[in-house]
């Protein structure tokens, strides 16, 4: 927060963008999709992505850069506009029309190549600005048991 009570205002440069892999945007069947995340040679050098291929899987932090602003929901909607589920909070779904438009998955890390990394299973597509990427640690997984309503596991059926 500003000194005034307004927001700060907070700035990402992408550290790269995914090359390849699905140039539509479409919700389902990710699993296969190969892609590459290209990282910005002119801020990286390959030190940058030392020891990331002793890790089989990436948590990539991304921007949903084709999503309008107009488009952008902060209250409750059906699910992918399905009136058998319930209306329910932007928070309370992984829509891509977010306030902030940020898009975070979990993908296999195929090979690093120099700054190309090579992954299966990243829901963006061709040209998307990637904003950062973390190994996936077994420990940074959820503590206990999980729980979701039945509607996103339906949702969820297809996607990957």
């Amino acid at each position: 927060m500003l000194e005034n009570g307004t927001p700060a205002q907070v700035t990402c440069l992408p550290v790269g963008r995914v090359a390849g892999g699905r140039e539509e945007v479409r919700d389902d069947d990710w699993g296969s999709e190969a892609a590459v995340i290209r990282l910005d040679a002119r801020r990286f050098t390959p030190d940058a992505v030392a020891g990331l291929d002793a890790f089989s899987h990436l948590e990539v932090v991304y921007h949903f850069d084709r999503v309008p602003v107009e488009k952008i929901e902060t209250g409750a909607r059906h699910p992918r506009g399905n009136p058998d589920w319930p209306q329910v909070g932007i928070f309370a779904q992984r829509g891509k029309n977010r306030p902030n438009r940020l898009g975070v998955s979990r993908c296999r890390l195929i090979k690093v190549d120099g700054l190309d990394l090579h992954v299966r299973g990243l829901d963006a597509v061709d040209g998307t600005p990637v904003l950062d990427i973390k190994p996936y640690m077994a420990e940074f997984g959820p503590q206990g048991q999980v729980v979701q309503p039945e509607w996103a596991t339906e949702l969820m059926r297809e996607y990957y």
